[in-house]
């Protein structure tokens, strides 16, 4: 664990310095409108990673993903803000509502948001605030970070500048990357390539989660930050031809299933994924890779 592995990262999303009051602002405004999806999601967010729920708390996800849904909403244009009149006091089916049924749980819900009194009424939930894995892409931020500003600077850069395409209405960045996928794997491995599509085994169907999250669904955490390091220092679109690299680390165990298991990937080796990545990129047309590199914009 690098102390200064986040500032590394920073430096090379180039992400701007941000006041901690500023961040604090966002956060007491209280629930987002996307608030609801975001508690959807975040208790199960790298939980089965020990080193991750030891460090980061279900709390401080809540938090820095509702402050980027602020941040993305004040983003848009006045027009396309829902009015005063849109907001809504949570209904019986709402997530607020169930939680403030007792003074125990109201204190609870506001301890996750750090909101003040008055901000569990929510707006009605938009699209392009949040998308579900954006909690799986916070959190190797937050665990490597030393506060919750420094790993919201890093996401809300990540998001809007290297793949604001992965969040944005039907998030066409991630269905452009999972045919990349395929388009590579047909370049590099063809026979791989052409053993899958007999499977009827597309990347859509098994790298949607490892494009979206930039491989951090994927297994080890350590592992997973060496990979980040190399995706921010060479560029996150690179992911591309990382998920291929770690099927063509496992071809041999693919070609010899007759019904290959791609629902979850074999735990990550960086280096060796590092390495296959390079190789490949020698073999990729120059078109295909202008593809990948503005596959997410």
């Amino acid at each position: 664990m690098s102390n200064l592995r986040i500032y590394v990262w920073l430096v090379m999303l180039d992400a701007p310095v941000m006041n901690t009051d500023d961040y604090l602002a966002l956060i007491h405004r209280g629930a987002s409108p996307a608030y609801s999806k975001i508690r959807n999601d975040t208790f199960r967010t790298l939980s089965t990673d020990p080193l991750f729920r030891r460090r980061v708390s279900e709390a401080s996800l809540i938090r820095l993903l509702n402050a980027v849904a602020w941040k993305l909403f004040d983003a848009r244009p006045l027009s396309s803000r829902p009015s005063l009149s849109q907001q809504e006091t949570p209904t019986k089916g709402s997530d607020l509502q169930s939680q403030a049924s007792s003074p125990a749980a109201k204190n609870r819900a506001r301890a996750l948001t750090l909101t003040t009194e008055g901000s569990e009424s929510s707006m009605v939930s938009e699209p392009g605030l949040y998308v579900q894995g954006m909690n799986v892409l916070a959190g190797p931020f937050l665990y490597s970070a030393r506060s919750e500003v420094e790993a919201f600077v890093g996401v809300h850069r990540l998001l809007t500048k290297e793949c604001p395409g992965y969040i944005r209405g039907a998030m066409d960045g991630v269905h452009k990357g999972v045919a990349l996928v395929d388009k590579v794997l047909s370049i590099v491995d063809p026979k791989l390539s052409l053993y899958l599509t007999s499977k009827g085994l597309t990347a859509k169907i098994y790298a949607f989660s490892s494009i979206l999250t930039l491989s951090a669904c994927t297994p080890p955490l350590p592992e997973l930050l060496k990979l980040w390091d190399f995706l921010f220092a060479y560029g996150p679109h690179l992911n591309i031809v990382c998920v291929a690299a770690q099927l063509y680390l496992h071809r041999n165990t693919i070609l010899a299933s007759p019904s290959p298991n791609l629902r979850n990937f074999p735990p990550l080796n960086a280096e060796k994924i590092k390495n296959i990545t390079v190789y490949m990129l020698t073999m990729i047309p120059d078109d295909i890779y202008q593809e990948i590199v503005s596959h997410a914009k």
